[in-house]
């Protein structure tokens, strides 16, 4: 499953121009906003190939599953 932005309208966490050590002053944290998506898709993986995005899901997904938001997500 695809999430809504890929592709073309990709969304990028940025992480790779280091965004993964700046905090967000208004709206959502990127890597919860991403894991949110691919949490909305029903999917039991989440796959990426880029190692930055792999850093800001995983630390995304680990914070939605101490939320118990996202149980059976890998």
């Amino acid at each position: 499953a695809e999430m809504p932005r890929h592709a073309d309208r990709s969304l990028c966490c940025g992480a790779g121009g280091a965004r993964m050590w700046m905090e967000e002053k208004i709206g959502k944290r990127i890597n919860l906003e991403r894991v949110d998506e691919a949490i909305a898709t029903e999917a039991e993986t989440i796959v990426t190939g880029c190692p930055f995005c792999r850093v800001m899901l995983t630390d995304g997904l680990d914070q939605r599953q101490s939320e118990a938001v996202a149980t059976n997500v890998e």
